[in-house]
Formats: structure tokens, C-alpha cells, sequence
């Protein structure tokens, strides 16, 4: 799969975002993957805007920690 370097950076960046929103208690080890993999499943079909990649991840996020913990 390749995508643009804007595609790259948006998802970098929605990846921050995200994870800036994670409560430090909630960090839990393989979180940041876990939401880049999610962001990479988004952009792999069709959603590119950073919103969209951000609330993406965001409706998973609870799940991801939930598997993780």
C-alpha cells in the first residue's frame, strides 16, 4: 500500500491527536500502535481527511484499550 507524504503527515498527525487525548492511566504499552493500525485500516479504505482519520481511531479507541488492558 502506498500513500502520499500529505496522506503520511495527516496521519501522523491524527495519530498525535489522538493520542493526545488518552488519559495517562489509560496508556497502556502497545496503545500507540494499536491507534496507528487503526489509522492505516481508515486510510486503506478511502478516508484520508484528518477529521476523518482522527474519529476513526477516536470511535476505537475505548476498544483498543479494553483489548489491551
Amino acid at each position: 500500500m502506498k500513500h502520499s507524504s500529505e496522506l503520511i503527515q495527516t496521519m501522523r498527525d491524527a495519530l498525535e491527536a489522538v493520542m493526545a487525548t488518552v488519559p495517562a492511566a489509560q496508556s497502556v504499552p502497545g496503545l500507540k500502535a494499536a491507534v496507528a493500525q487503526c489509522i492505516l485500516q481508515a486510510a486503506a479504505h478511502g478516508q484520508t481527511s484528518f477529521d476523518g482519520l482522527v474519529a476513526s481511531a477516536s470511535d476505537q479507541l475505548q476498544t483498543i484499550i479494553s483489548m489491551l488492558s
